[in-house]
Order: C-alpha cells, then sequence, then structure tokens
C-alpha cells in the first residue's frame, strides 16, 4: 500500500476505504511497522474501512523533525481523522501500540467505538513495581541492538511470535529497524499513569497469546477482572498473537465488534 501523509508530519499511514462500514485503526508493535498488520488487512478488506500508521522511528515513519514526539501520536491520529473524515473507530493496538491506542482513547474518548489491546498494559493503572522486574532482560536485549540490529532482531524474535512463521515474519521486520530510534521509545515513561482510570464509555478487550511471557498473561487476567471487558487467551500463540494466529485473531476481533455494535 502507498504510504500517505499530513502536511507538517512524519507519520506515515495506510488506508483502504473502500467498505461501507466502521473504521478500524491498527497500531503495530515496537521495532516492526504497520505491515506486521497485513494478514488483517487482506481479511478485513471490503468489511470494514481500514486505517494503519507507522510509529514514529518505525516504518516509513522517519521524516521527523526536531520537536517531533511520540506523544504526539494521538494528535497525529488525530488529524488523519480530521482529513479523511473519520468520526470514530475501533482501535487495535499489539503491543506497544496499545499504549498508543490507550493514549487516543484518553484524548478522544468520543471517538473511540471499541478498544482492543494484545500483549499490552493499562497504563492508566501501570505498577512500576512489576516493571522493575523486566527491566534487566529489556536492558540486555537493548544492548543486543547497539552492536547490531540483526543481533537484536534474532533475539527478539523468540520473545515476540511463537510460531516459526511468524518469527520469520517479525525478524524480517524488526532487521529493517534504525537503531537511532531507540531515542523516540526514551518517552514512553510520560504515557504511564498520566489520565486517572475511569469508567470507560466504550466496549473494550484485552488479551494475549497462551505463550506469552507469564507476567503478559497475569496482567492482562488482572486488567479484565477490575475493567470488567472482555478477554481472551490466544492459543498456539505468543506475544504478537495476530501474527502467530491470524484467523483466530481476526475471527475474536469480528465477534467483538459484532457485539460492541449491539450494545
Amino acid at each position: 500500500m502507498e504510504a500517505l501523509y499530513l502536511e507538517n508530519s512524519p507519520i506515515a499511514y495506510y488506508i483502504d476505504d473502500t467498505a461501507n462500514n466502521d473504521w478500524v485503526v491498527f497500531v503495530h508493535a515496537a521495532f516492526v511497522d504497520h505491515r506486521m498488520f497485513e494478514k488483517q488487512f487482506r481479511h478485513f478488506a471490503g468489511k470494514y474501512n481500514l486505517l494503519a500508521v507507522d510509529i514514529l522511528g518505525h516504518g516509513n515513519s522517519m521524516r521527523a523533525g526536531k520537536d517531533d514526539s511520540i506523544e504526539n501520536m494521538s494528535d497525529w491520529i488525530d488529524r488523519i481523522f480530521q482529513k479523511h473524515n473519520i468520526a470514530a473507530a475501533h482501535f487495535v493496538g499489539v503491543s506497544l501500540g496499545s499504549v498508543f491506542v490507550q493514549d487516543f482513547a484518553n484524548k478522544y474518548e468520543n471517538k473511540v467505538l471499541s478498544l482492543a489491546c494484545f500483549g499490552g498494559y493499562d497504563i492508566n493503572n501501570f505498577d512500576i513495581e512489576r516493571q522493575k522486574a523486566n527491566s534487566k532482560e529489556q536492558m540486555s536485549m537493548m544492548m543486543k541492538a547497539v552492536f547490531s540490529v540483526k543481533w537484536f532482531a534474532k533475539s527478539n524474535k523468540r520473545i515476540s511470535a511463537y510460531t516459526k512463521d511468524a518469527q520469520e515474519e517479525f525478524y524480517n521486520l524488526n532487521a529493517q529497524f534504525d537503531k537511532k530510534s531507540f531515542r523516540y521509545l526514551a518517552k514512553l515513561q510520560s504515557f504511564i499513569n498520566k489520565y486517572p482510570s475511569k469508567q470507560r464509555q466504550y466496549p473494550m478487550l484485552v488479551g494475549c497469546g497462551e505463550h506469552d511471557i507469564p507476567m503478559e498473561i497475569e496482567i492482562v487476567n488482572e486488567w479484565a477482572e477490575y475493567e470488567k471487558c472482555d478477554k481472551i487467551v490466544l492459543k498456539g500463540a505468543g506475544h504478537c498473537a495476530n501474527m502467530d494466529t491470524p484467523d483466530e485473531f481476526n475471527s475474536c476481533l469480528e465477534v467483538f465488534w459484532k457485539n460492541a455494535k449491539a450494545k
């Protein structure tokens, strides 16, 4: 698909607006780009209008000015909405993408039809101490990228995907990541506990793969409990469940969106 840009924005985005139905926005995981959703775009083409973005520093979103920051992601997405007359959409975020879809929902609640977060955590109710338990492993991974992005990608694919096909697909995307873009991710802390938790005015789904790390499964279970929202743990999938088990991932989204529309 052709990369589109707004004036004075570094964010590349991709649209399929051939359906006479609701819009769906997909936001990808760290170190890859919109192409991790290729199977979702093929499946939902003609059924829903589709929008995917490349997070700043990923894919084709590399035309950053000195003042551009990932903190602006929600506002850039809102500008895309304005340009294409999108009143509201279903949002799907995987891993890092779940941070940005939640931030958009915090700022533009009336533009969210539903929210689905896979392999993520609640940015409005984040346990700092729990994250510290994972920080050493994360730092070890980052150091690999300093020396070689391909070395980093080989290690990262085993954490990010479970099936061999998905691991290779993830590796090929991750290997194209520019290590200079790590500087943008330093701003992630600014999203944490910025907004108070409150009752959501839209349906929500949280999920992960059964082969994700135990801490993520624990987070998803707790998240669903206190949100009183839908939850799914996809069999045969790891962290990026949409790549490991795309058919099951797509089916659970379709059921979720239909139920959301009925409410």
